[in-house]
């Protein structure tokens, strides 16, 4: 088999994620061969992972004849062209989450998550992805959409009960929430395209509309969306600033609390809720609601271990989880954190589908539906009534 060659567009947090997955990928020869970025960390980045090219531009990395795939770890307000540019350049394309979003167009009063009705911001994103998706399909080359919650072995098992049983999915509650993202960008609709629903809620969102699928193909049916309500607002507004020593939102224009509603076309139910005000961890959870049974599947935390410690100093080069303040008190050990949050699995996916030219778990319907029902979510927010899809 051919090895398959590897460019990273990004040297950031999910950069380090997925090659922590490429260095496990069996039964397929790959290797990461560039990485590109502006930054002098991409330096750093590359000697570490052993990866000989370094380029300072996309536009110099796509244009590598060596490498067959390019994967997207960049700020979401670039994925869009960058997935367009690497396709048509002959490339796969890996792309991190989310496809695309509504980052601001000339004329805009900024700041925009204030001031572009969200109305319009779905009718112009659903144009764009429409757009995007043809460009895609013309080029005949694989889009891979780094979803790591479809293959996180929780929602994989649900999957699989779900397929065995046929039963009837009443009800899913999906979760993501920490305390806050350090990133400044995060704070700004025109750099991440929303607040939390959409930086962290999207998971959540794929996860509840991908199980959604495996029961209409396990049962014969045909389901959709069929209608979206939704709820955001700003709940950290209200602290002094002595009162920020561990929450880190800050937003400018976006949300730091959200809770989006689906209606499926057969009249059952999904909520997701995300939010940057919890202490304690990240919160990964799906929960599902049969006609025979309960689901729960508790991707961080979850009880693989536990401790109790008291030495902070003792710990200090132990890793125990993501976005804890201490290690001390009890915790919750996350243990094989990328195993565990479907990061490896993703990867392994990918490669297999390069290999073998099948299509990916994790794909571009599922990555254009996460952007339409949660900007259809904006929409129904802002103007406080239900959005039919």
């Amino acid at each position: 088999m051919a090895k398959i060659r590897i460019g990273l567009a990004g040297c950031g947090f999910v950069s380090e994620l997925h090659m922590h997955a490429y260095r496990r990928v069996y039964g397929v020869d790959v290797e990461v061969r560039a990485v590109a970025a502006r930054g002098d960390h991409v330096l750093e980045f590359a000697n570490r992972h052993r990866i000989p090219t370094v380029y300072r531009s996309f536009r110099d990395l796509i244009g590598d004849g060596e490498l067959d795939v390019i994967d997207i770890c960049t700020p979401p307000n670039l994925h869009t062209s960058m997935i367009v540019d690497a396709m048509q350049a002959g490339k796969h394309v890996i792309c991190e989450k989310p496809f695309a979003g509504y980052f601001g167009r000339d004329g805009d009063k900024a700041p925009i998550g204030r001031h572009v009705p969200k109305a319009l911001m779905y009718e112009r994103v659903l144009d764009e992805m429409a757009k995007t998706r043809a460009a895609i399909n013309r080029t005949g080359k694989l889009f891979m959409y780094a979803e790591d919650w479809i293959y996180a072995p929780a929602v994989t098992k649900t999957a699989e009960i779900l397929k065995a049983t046929k039963d009837k999915i009443l009800f899913m509650k999906g979760e993501e929430s920490h305390s806050g993202s350090h990133a400044a960008h995060a704070a700004q609709w025109a750099m991440t395209g929303g607040g939390s629903l959409i930086r962290m809620g999207c998971h959540p969102l794929s996860a509840v509309l991908y199980l959604k699928q495996v029961e209409a193909r396990a049962r014969g049916e045909t389901i959709g969306v069929a209608s979206v309500t939704c709820d955001v607002g700003n709940v950290t507004a209200v602290l002094k600033p002595e009162e920020r020593s561990y929450i880190k939102a800050n937003p400018v224009d976006v949300e730091d609390w959200g809770t989006l509603t689906v209606t499926f076309s057969d009249g059952t139910k999904a909520t997701v809720f995300s939010g940057d005000m919890i202490m304690g961890g990240v919160r990964n959870l799906i929960e599902t609601y049969t006609s025979g049974g309960s689901l729960f599947a508790n991707i961080t935390p979850n009880t693989h271990m536990m401790s109790y410690q008291t030495s902070e100093e003792k710990l200090a080069s132990v890793y125990i989880t993501e976005k804890v303040d201490r290690k001390t008190g009890w915790q919750y050990v996350c243990l094989e954190e990328e195993w565990t949050r479907g990061y490896t699995q993703e990867i392994q996916d990918f490669m297999e589908c390069v290999a073998t030219g099948r299509q990916p778990l994790s794909d571009l319907a599922l990555a254009f539906e996460t952007i339409k029902v949660n900007y259809a979510g904006y929409w129904a927010a802002e103007e406080g009534r239900r959005v039919t899809l």
